[in-house]
């Protein structure tokens, strides 16, 4: 499979930086690791909703890509997951990632109780044309930062999977940043046909 070298950033979604107000910041990213580009199989209608019910999540995804720099985007909205479009669309061969932020200055955010998600819980991502993709969780981790797994949480491993990511851990208040990453792993139940979801600022 073909890679591209790309940065990405350990300290994914921690929180944007509000340097008026002294709120947390987005962390930088601080390694560069290889994560496999897109195969034949990622294609496929795009990922428009992400429903956690365990979490009482049911949101509309907005699309992330890379930075001028090459780092991994992350969503502008606190309240808005996001899905990283060079993988592979939800149910899709490889691993999808959906990235959501864990809290803002004003409090919770999308994916404030991530780490609360438990083995078996279902995640439902309802896509372009209709069809919704179920996921099942096999576990939750926690990493610090600078030992984020970019390969085990991008790359694909030969199985339709769904990883969510965001911040966690202890705050640091000097550096304004959470210290580890949340990763709940999912992986693919089944695929039905339903209604076709509302698109973006229509839900």
């Amino acid at each position: 499979m073909a890679a591209v070298l790309i940065l990405i950033a350990t300290a994914v979604l921690a929180l944007r930086s509000y340097q008026e107000s002294g709120d947390p910041q987005l962390g930088q990213p601080s390694v560069t690791d290889t994560v496999p580009a897109p195969s034949d199989g990622a294609s496929g209608p795009a990922p428009v909703a992400l429903r956690i019910p365990a979490l009482g999540v049911d949101e509309t995804l907005i699309t992330l890509g890379l930075n001028p720099d090459e780092t991994v985007e992350v969503p502008t909205d606190f309240d808005k997951p996001g899905w990283y479009k060079f993988g592979p669309a939800p149910g899709q061969l490889g691993s999808a990632v959906i990235l959501g932020h864990v809290d803002s200055y004003e409090g919770p955010a999308v994916f404030y109780r991530l780490k609360d998600l438990e083995a078996g819980d279902s995640i439902e991502v309802s896509l372009a044309d209709g069809t919704i993709a179920h996921f099942a969780v096999t576990k939750v981790e926690t990493y610090p930062k600078t030992e984020f797994p970019a390969e085990g949480v991008y790359g694909s491993h030969g199985d339709e999977t769904l990883q969510l990511v965001t911040c966690g851990g202890e705050y640091d208040a000097d550096a304004r940043s959470y210290l580890s990453n949340i990763v709940a792993y999912t992986s693919l139940v089944d695929t039905d046909s339903g209604e076709a979801p509302a698109a973006a600022g229509q839900k």
